[in-house]
């Protein structure tokens, strides 16, 4: 293995159990693999059924980086995931192993191809205004002086939003302008990019039979006693699923409607996973896999020689 893979597509899509398979793979060669998740909610302790986090019988004994190292509440950027990030793949090299990085936050995986895009410092007075605003005012500000970042955003991605609105408020240039300039720097040699492609049908459907299962498996519950602990606020309160059940909760919706609710707006977030995947296939030397036909028992020999090409 003269690279590393680096996994990314849409929620839903297969990531996590593929980078499982490329690990094993990789330790029936001698070099071991270890998972680096890139995901932006993974990343806090409690938070795991509504943020598919791997079980330890789906992890099969593979150590994972980068999922459970934050609690609820506690603010963490792409700056702090991208430090942890690199320094987990210097550790894992430096014992012998291979990395393996697997998440939907394609944010940091664009980080982690790329470097770190660097743009004007937070404004505190700002961000204390935007975050006053209403959400639907936000999204009306972020279209009028962004529309490419509004429609790579979430509408329920508030934090983003406030960013892309101070970016163009600080240097009259939108953000999404500079990050075409930023697809402009050279990439790392030591990684492959691995895309898993599906079409919307498909991976729609995969995730109302994910949504239907996080629920079955006691998402109220866990959001009911992350809530009651005090913990569900800041950052993670935004999380996709969780403010849902916040509303099912505080009795704003009934519980079907908050599970239809948690699918129309994970359909969202996938359409808007969409761009950003676009983007990083223009990754040079990506490879992209056709996950409606291709079986999945094939991915990790793909991955497997991508990385060795």
């Amino acid at each position: 293995m003269q690279r590393f893979p680096v996994i990314a597509g849409p929620t839903a899509g297969g990531k996590t159990a593929l980078a499982v398979d490329v690990a094993l793979a990789l330790r029936d060669r001698g070099r071991p693999g270890e998972v680096i998740s890139a995901d932006a909610y993974q990343i806090y302790r409690g938070m795991d059924i509504g943020t598919a986090k791997p079980t330890p019988d789906e992890r099969k004994g593979v150590p994972h980086h980068l999922i459970d190292v934050a609690d609820p509440g506690d603010a963490f950027s792409v700056h702090d995931w991208l430090t942890r990030a690199d320094a987990a793949i210097g550790d894992i090299r430096t014992r012998g192993g291979c990395p393996v990085v697997a998440g939907g936050t394609h944010l940091y995986i664009k980080a982690l191809m790329d470097g770190l895009f660097a743009g004007p410092g937070e404004d505190p007075a700002l961000r204390a205004q935007l975050r006053a605003m209403p959400a639907a005012e936000l999204r009306r500000e972020l279209e009028r002086v962004d529309p490419a970042a509004a429609a790579r955003l979430h509408p329920n991605d508030l934090r983003r939003t406030i960013r892309a609105i101070e970016v163009f408020r600080a240097t009259g240039v939108p953000i999404s302008a500079h990050q075409r300039q930023w697809d402009a720097t050279p990439v790392h040699d030591d990684r492959v990019l691995v895309v898993l492609d599906w079409p919307s049908e498909a991976i729609n459907r995969r995730i109302n039979a994910r949504v239907r299962t996080m629920f079955d498996l006691g998402l109220v519950e866990e959001v009911r006693g992350l809530l009651e602990a005090g913990r569900l606020r800041g950052q993670a309160g935004e999380a996709l699923g969780y403010h849902q059940v916040v509303d099912h909760l505080d009795g704003r919706c009934t519980l079907d409607d908050a599970i239809e609710r948690v699918k129309i707006d994970t359909r969202r977030l996938a359409k808007n996973q969409r761009t950003w995947l676009r983007r990083l296939r223009a990754t040079p030397g990506c490879v992209v896999i056709d996950a409606a036909d291709v079986p999945a028992a094939d991915w990790c020999a793909i991955v497997m020689r991508a990385c060795e090409a």
